[in-house]
């Protein structure tokens, strides 16, 4: 097996992504970081770090960074129950808990779960951002102890807790509305209307356009990576759009958006997925998470 110092050096270059970052973060030289590497990937036989700008793990590291995210995590507990080993603190790394989650969960409901985790533990929360129907993809990698999701079947390894839905409404600007659907809302209109999408993966639109109309469209899209950006480009009139109701509420009530159609929402269920392993930290992130979920979410 590796030491923890190997394992530690190798989550922190992926983590970091350059060698340079992961040295200061763990007080030691950039060469030494880069000898611990390539003593890492000699001792399992592979290549663990694709180096570039910024440097990212092969399937092979990203099992390894997990592994050392586990192993200092199970350390930290260790260091809490026994008073002992706590004189090391000060030298020992923050542990980091790395989670897969979409973009509107992060911005509606997420920030209150990490601040009540926060609360009362020193763990950091490493988020990685993708669509929820990709999130338990990092689960099988093995790059994250835990996702939400939009899958209820467990990955394998993993526990599944339905979380609630994530209520999304089809909003525009009301210029937008008199200038592409003057006539009503159809199958023609949304064909020509140009639509915002956060990325290639966001089917939200197509899901709704396909309840509303019965059949699949091609819908003209702007990409807008940003839950923010979404909502103003909206409200500048540059496409319509599925929005988080949390997120649209005022400007709803103020009339600066209005829906498409009214009360045709789309209800996205989410799933928290979570390793199963013994780590009372990830175990109090998962209680956070089910109840900050169970206040916001639609049931």
């Amino acid at each position: 097996m590796l030491d923890t110092a190997l394992l530690a050096t190798v989550a922190a270059v992926v983590r970091e992504g350059s060698f340079e970052r992961a040295a200061r973060t763990l007080h030691i030289t950039p060469s030494a970081v880069s000898q611990r590497i390539r003593l890492a990937e000699e001792r399992v036989g592979t290549v663990l770090v694709v180096r570039g700008q910024p440097c990212t793990p092969t399937e092979a590291g990203a099992r390894l960074c997990r592994h050392a995210d586990t192993v200092a995590l199970l350390e930290n507990d260790l260091r809490r129950d026994m008073p002992a080993l706590r004189q090391d603190d000060a030298a020992a790394p923050h542990t980091t808990i790395r989670i897969a989650i979409n973009a509107d969960s992060l911005a509606t409901w997420f920030v209150p779960t990490m601040q009540k985790f926060c609360e009362t533990g020193t763990p950091l929360l490493d988020i990685a951002l993708d669509d929820q129907d990709k999130t338990s993809e990092w689960l099988r990698r093995g790059q994250v102890l835990a996702a939400v999701t939009s899958l209820a079947k467990p990955v394998q390894g993993c526990r599944s807790r339905k979380l609630g839905a994530l209520r999304y409404c089809a909003t525009a600007s009301p210029a937008f509305m008199q200038r592409w659907f003057a006539t009503g809302v159809n199958a023609e209109a949304l064909a020509r209307a140009p639509s915002l999408v956060f990325d290639r993966n966001d089917r939200l639109q197509e899901q709704w356009v396909r309840r509303v109309v019965r059949k699949d469209l091609a819908l003209p899209a702007h990409r807008m990576p940003s839950s923010q950006a979404f909502i103003d480009g909206a409200l500048a009139g540059i496409g319509w759009g599925m929005n988080p109701l949390a997120l649209v509420q005022e400007h709803l009530a103020a009339g600066r958006l209005v829906e498409l159609l009214p009360d045709r929402p789309l209800d996205i269920p989410l799933y928290w997925q979570v390793a199963k392993l013994p780590l009372p930290e990830l175990a109090r992130l998962s209680q956070c998470v089910l109840a900050t979920a169970g206040r916001v979410l639609v049931g």
